[in-house]
């Protein structure tokens, strides 16, 4: 029989709907990492928000553009995936939040039957529509929202896919989880496309993989402008030097992962040379932000006069001086992004609350000429800057995704853009004293389901601040990783338990309300937190007196024989004190210690020191 492959455009409820697909057991590892799926958010997102209005009703999304999202080979014999395993795997995962976040709203604002392209029931037993068994308990427990469920001993795929969830939730944009929602998941269901190609073997459908892979490969971005400068240098030997230096460069990029080079290039292009973006007005055109961010060596060839790039020299001079001299340093801003590094704590920070667009920023900052100690005055400077501005606005409930601070960063990446440094010093801090919020807002901060992807970094920041002022060493890193055997968790003060505490509070509207305010809230390890939750505060606040510093101020045993601590705080008149019965009071009373604490970690004149 004469072998065929077919190939059909099916979209997103098409792929999923009343199929199942098998994975095979030696390529049955997902992989994918945070990078890739916060660029899927941002890629669909994006593309949904330049059609959706808030005018608009929800049958217009019939007419929303579609959005393309590559091949998937399947195999016909046993509907195994050769190609696409990680992308279905990921929309599965972006489908089990999205269905989590509609349960609770009217019929009318839900996009029903959501939950038949996950799974579906057979011989009453759950299945999922992507499925691989070694994967059914944790996809179980993301979906059901089981709380048992332990990632000890798991292999790589499941220990990935519940780190790629938990990072949906955090990069998942505010904007769409309110009126916008059905809007967003009809779209995604039915408007992003694949081409689903089917080979009667699974040989085929690998002959078809490589195939697709292997032959004919075009010349990334990348590799058009190498061609592109290196032609423009005139004389043989320095060409050949400019080769050189251009791939040891790259291939330095490229350890920091595949896509660093782009990425690395994207970044350097738009902080030094962008001047325009575009408008947010449907339809408008693209502008300098844009092009760079997909074919940015036609941007550059366009505009190689406006980057100074005239003569054989000048393009010799960028290869060998300023686009080393920029990688050099992006480099090391990944680094710092991916490991804490005492000497730039900062860029760390900000990295773990996902602000993509650092690094644009502080390379705007960087003047070519600079030394490499000014470079590294102006990471600690611009790092800093960011960190106070992301978190001031979230102790104000505003969102940073990447979508929101698109416009600002820009902005701000062009004022700074070769600022000399104590300009710069000036310029940021009358930036931060200027702001139309202020940490005023932590009188109202409170754990919700905007400010639960930050309260983890906040608490473990305030921790381990006075941890180190205290003479202790900081365990920042510990309280935020989700890879240690017992992870930190959000401590309640108050137990839940709302009959015990009536005396203090109205109804259990208002209890609740407190129990989840900044000052009721500690870090402990996931254990301790789990078994102490029912329990009454005169049992937790004994408990406390052997964890970290924070909870341990709660117990009067913290402020015996504790010198350090003691000079501390009193110096910088924080109000620390033992709380022998935690109630309303004692809720705003620690609301308050939590906003002299904040203050502190977060001051504009911090900026002058740099």
């Amino acid at each position: 029989m004469k072998k065929q492959i077919g190939g059909q455009p099916k979209t997103l409820r098409g792929l999923l709907t009343g199929v199942k697909y098998t994975v095979h057991y030696y390529q049955r590892e997902y992989m994918w990492g945070k990078k890739q799926i916060e660029e899927l958010i941002e890629d669909l997102t994006e593309e949904f928000l330049e059609q959706y209005e808030e005018s608009h009703e929800r049958i217009a999304v019939k007419g929303y553009g579609h959005y393309f999202m590559g091949s998937i080979v399947v195999t016909e014999s046993d509907n195994a995936i050769i190609d696409g395993q990680q992308r279905l795997t990921s929309l599965t995962l972006l489908l089990i939040f999205l269905h989590h976040l509609q349960k609770d709203r009217a019929d009318k604002d839900r996009v029903k039957n959501l939950e038949q392209l996950i799974l579906s029931e057979q011989y009453g037993q759950n299945t999922y529509n992507v499925d691989v068994p070694e994967r059914r308990d944790c996809l179980d427990a993301l979906f059901f929202a089981k709380e048992d469920f332990r990632l000890v001993g798991q292999p790589e795929s499941v220990r990935n896919i519940v780190a790629r969830y938990h990072d949906i939730d955090e990069l998942f944009p505010e904007e769409l989880k309110g009126q916008a929602l059905p809007y967003f998941t009809d779209w995604l269901i039915d408007k992003v496309d694949f081409i689903e190609i089917t080979a009667q073997t699974e040989q085929d459908a690998h002959k078809v993989f490589v195939t697709m892979n292997d032959r004919g490969l075009s010349l990334t971005p990348t590799e058009m402008l190498k061609g592109f400068l290196l032609s423009e240098i005139s004389n043989n030997e320095k060409r050949n030097k400019a080769n050189e230096v251009w791939k040891e460069t790259i291939m330095a990029l490229k350890d920091l992962g595949k896509e660093e080079d782009a990425n690395f290039l994207k970044t350097f292009l738009r902080a030094q040379y962008a001047e325009t973006i575009r408008d947010t007005k449907k339809d408008s055109e693209n502008k300098d932000w844009d092009i760079i961010g997909n074919p940015f060596h036609k941007w550059l060839r366009e505009n190689a006069n406006r980057v100074g790039l005239r003569r054989s020299q000048d393009f010799e001079q960028f290869i060998l001086e300023t686009f080393t001299k920029f990688a050099r340093t992006y480099i090391r801003l990944i680094q710092f992004s991916r490991k804490l590094d005492n000497k730039f704590p900062h860029v760390f920070y900000n990295a773990d609350r996902y602000l993509t667009l650092q690094n644009q920023v502080i390379l705007a900052a960087i003047d070519p000429a600079d030394t490499d100690e000014i470079i590294d005055r102006k990471i600690l400077l611009v790092s800093c800057y960011l960190d106070q501005f992301i978190t001031y606005r979230i102790f104000n409930f505003k969102t940073i995704d990447y979508n929101a601070l698109k416009g600002q960063i820009f902005s701000l990446t062009k004022d700074v853009r070769h600022q000399k440094i104590d300009v710069l010093k000036t310029y940021l801090k009358g930036r931060m004293e200027n702001m139309e919020i202020s940490l005023a807002g932590i009188e109202r901060f409170h754990l919700n389901g905007f400010t639960k992807r930050y309260m983890l970094h906040i608490l473990a920041r305030m921790t381990s601040f006075i941890e180190q002022k205290s003479g202790r060493h900081p365990e920042f890193h510990n309280y935020i990783s989700r890879e240690i055997t017992n992870p930190y968790d959000i401590e309640h003060i108050l137990p839940n338990q709302f009959e015990a505490n009536q005396t203090d509070f109205s109804d259990e509207r208002e209890f609740q309300t407190y129990r989840n305010f900044f000052g009721a809230l500690l870090l402990l390890p996931r254990d301790k937190n789990r078994s102490y939750q029912d329990k009454p505060y005169s049992y937790k606040v004994e408990k406390y007196d052997s964890e970290n510093l924070l909870a341990r101020t709660l117990n009067p045993n913290c402020y015996l024989h504790n010198g350090q601590f003691l000079q501390f705080f009193q110096a910088n008149r924080l109000p620390f004190r033992p709380i022998q019965t935690f109630g309303k009071m004692e809720v705003l009373e620690r609301q308050t210690l939590y906003g002299a604490i904040a203050s502190a970690i977060w001051n504009p004149n911090d900026l002058l020191d740099f």
